[in-house]
């Protein structure tokens, strides 16, 4: 690996440039003038009015993302990364890492960051001699009346370091936990080193919990890291003894790290090919190309090696060497970072990506790929997935293929894809983008056939109505309760009965919700229709099956050998379905065959490489020293927790915990009572109420009822 002894590298320009075109331009454009166009140097302001979908830097599931969102959350990671408070201000992180010390590696590059949050961006990135490697960014923005948005001003600002477009730091290190107390490198997990994330204010430099990092508020740390950083969204622990929630401890107990903070998180490698630059010397692009390598050199580091793989190129030895088992990220991103630099040996200076995954060429969908996936999903993909289940990753077009409901769901309907703003903006105003995604979700292919676009060939924008009446299910009751308060961009409602009529009623037909009562047993077809101001959203039908005198026994779905009834609820009418009768589901152990728990537990026999990132099996989840299991047992309700954090109460068709066990993003296969695993069909493709979807039935009711716990 090449690397640069300590300088001031770039740094050591901007005293030439004190006097240069961008200072004179920052400079003239704080004149006395009171135009609407003039620029204001003080803290940028928060956009009060947004149109449509404001879900920018916020996790994906909005079931985790109050609970990530809240000051709690980021008190409880900032305890387990640095509980002795050793790196709570910008200067006592940087003595940290050694920045300054005279000792290691470090450089440094200037660029735009014209695609995500928009602000000059000075980088300054450190390799130890330990292996711990840190950056950070001091971030430049330039605001006008018209809010945050990427000028040229900001890069100026960033070159010239002036603090008064100076809004503050972000940072990532990539180190072991507080838990190692021996030099590095150590054997796992104690100095398994992962990523931490920090932000630092522009004043006195304190670590901050919460940042507004693209004028839509302040949202908590490190939720907005670890949407686009592969991180976990995991909820936190119920209180323990000294009544304090603790950050979630993945894949408990044979997590890489086994240390609380590790959120699985992953570090961006620099792609220039992205990045705006100045024209000054010793700032161009051709200027910071060396720079700029290494520094991605040395994201590379943090990389791991893939199961079963080994490399002897120099630029890989500094790599986890234990390589990543099955139930870890994968390193894949590395892919992308080497071919960009002409892969193995990176022979080649300057960065140059031209990157597409073998089987997007062999499907013929390399214009999907360079037009949609690379620019605007490819980043914070490449850093999810596991060796077990690798489909978020987007590498495969199979699994992004098995996605297309979903990224329906998410770009078309909640806009709340792309991630950052900018992104967004950036695809809904790029033809070449949505019309190609377009296409490929009208395609058989996708399994959709959802278009983009309306009548008139206008992309169809996020923040239009969408009415949803939540999934087609069975009740067990002749009167239920329907809800349209999973709907999106609404505030008015319309129900009707389609069919059968005659035997049915509604004692609402234009609240948020309205009880259905039925004379009789069976199918029952209700259609929603949700408005705002004037504009109506597209039908959407929900199937009720009433099946009051015959609730089907989730015991005997078809083809499933018969499971004792003490183990199982026997008949659970929908509002009595509790969490005993879940995890009875869940820790089902039949005659024959594989069941969630087969994977799902510290022993898996189902699987190899390691266990999944949540354990369904019994175990002393809060480390008394005591498995407390059963109703009431306290190991039990922090088991609850876990499953809640897999539920999406806002989007529940979309919850981990229904669509994993049905074959949706799951290596397993479909699993029996969810789904028919012979032909395919998933169960929510099913008719609600079919045996073949009894388990599905039993999890979805009881999310439908709040998921109570006792």
């Amino acid at each position: 690996m090449k690397l640069i002894k300590f300088k001031k590298g770039v740094g050591a320009v901007v005293q030439v440039c004190i006097g240069s075109i961008a200072l004179i331009l920052l400079l003239a454009s704080c004149k006395g003038s009171t135009s609407s166009s003039d620029i204001f140097p003080g803290t940028p302001s928060v956009i009060a009015a947004v149109s449509g979908p404001d879900n920018f830097l916020i996790y994906p599931n909005p079931q985790s993302a109050p609970a990530i969102n809240a000051q709690t959350y980021a008190q409880a990671y900032y305890s387990a990364i640095d509980p002795n408070n050793d790196k709570d201000t910008k200067a006592k992180w940087l003595q940290a890492n050694n920045f300054g010390s005279g000792t290691g590696y470090e450089t440094q590059a200037v660029i735009g960051d014209v695609r995500d949050l928009g602000y000059g961006r000075y980088v300054h990135g450190r390799l130890n001699a330990d292996g711990t490697i840190a950056f950070y960014v001091d971030n430049y923005l330039v605001w006008s009346a018209s809010g945050y948005s990427y000028s040229s001003l900001n890069l100026d600002a960033a070159v010239a370091q002036d603090q008064r477009w100076y809004i503050g730091t972000n940072a990532i290190e990539f180190s072991p936990g507080p838990g190692c107390t021996t030099p590095l490198p150590n054997s796992l997990p104690a100095c398994r080193m992962f990523a931490k994330y920090f932000t630092f204010e522009p004043t006195a430099g304190a670590r901050i919990l919460a940042a507004n990092l693209d004028g839509r508020g302040d949202k908590s740390m490190p939720g907005i890291c670890i949407g686009c950083h592969g991180g976990r969204g995991d909820p936190l622990t119920p209180a323990d003894t000294s009544g304090n929630q603790l950050f979630p401890l993945v894949g408990d107990p044979n997590s890489a790290s086994a240390v609380r903070g590790d959120l699985k998180g992953k570090l961006h490698f620099f792609e220039p090919d992205t990045f705006s630059f100045s024209t000054l010397s010793g700032f161009t692009r051709a200027a910071q190309e060396a720079n700029i390598k290494t520094l991605n050199q040395w994201v590379l580091c943090t990389y791991p090696m893939a199961s079963g793989v080994t490399s002897t190129y120099p630029e890989d030895t500094c790599r986890n060497q234990n390589q990543a088992p099955l139930n870890e990220w994968q390193g894949g991103a590395a892919d992308v970072l080497k071919a960009a630099y002409g892969g193995d040996g990176l022979p080649n200076a300057a960065y140059a990506d031209s990157y597409v995954p073998a089987s997007w060429v062999a499907a013929g969908q390399t214009s999907l790929y360079q037009n949609v996936v690379q620019p605007t999903c490819r980043m914070c993909h490449l850093l999810r997935g596991t060796g077990q289940e690798p489909d978020n990753s987007f590498t495969d077009f199979t699994a992004f293929q098995n996605s297309a409901d979903r990224i329906k769901a998410h770009i078309i309907d909640r806009g709340n894809m792309p991630l950052t703003r900018i992104l967004y903006n950036r695809f809904w105003s790029t033809p070449s983008m949505y019309n190609t995604l377009d296409q490929f979700l009208l395609s058989p292919s996708s399994g959709v056939s959802y278009t983009v676009l309306d009548s008139s060939g206008a992309p169809l924008l996020p923040g239009r109505p969408i009415a949803d009446p939540g999934p087609n299910r069975v009740v067990a009751t002749n009167s239920t309760t329907l809800s349209a308060s999973m709907s999106l961009f609404a505030d008015t409602f319309t129900w009707s009965i389609i069919t059968p009529s005659g035997n049915a009623s509604l004692t609402s037909s234009t609240g948020v919700q309205t009880t259905l009562t039925t004379s009789i047993d069976g199918p029952y077809v209700i259609q929603l229709v949700a408005s705002k101001g004037g504009v109506q959203s597209a039908p959407v039908q929900v199937t009720i099956q009433v099946l009051a005198t015959a609730w089907p026994n989730p015991n005997t779905p078809v083809g499933v050998s018969a499971v004792a009834p003490s183990s199982l609820p026997s008949n659970p009418v929908p509002s009595a379905i509790r969490f005993a009768d879940i995890k009875a589901v869940l820790q089902r152990q039949p005659p024959s065959g594989f069941s969630c728990i087969n994977c799902h537990t510290s022993n898996p026999t189902g699987i190899t490489g390691g266990t999944p990132p949540i354990l369904f099996s019994d175990i002393d989840r809060n480390k008394d020293g005591v498995i407390a299991s059963g109703v009431g047992g306290t190991d039990d309700y922090w088991f609850y927790t876990e499953v809640l954090g897999r539920i999406n109460f806002s989007d529940i068709a979309g919850s981990i915990l229904l669509r994993h066990p049905s074959g949706y993003h799951h290596a397993g296969g479909i699993q029996p009572g969810f789904g028919v695993a012979a032909s395919g069909v998933h169960a929510d493709q099913l008719p609600p109420g079919d045996p073949n979807r009894s388990y599905y039935d039993l999890f979805l009711n009881w999310i439908l009822n709040g998921a109570p716990y006792q």
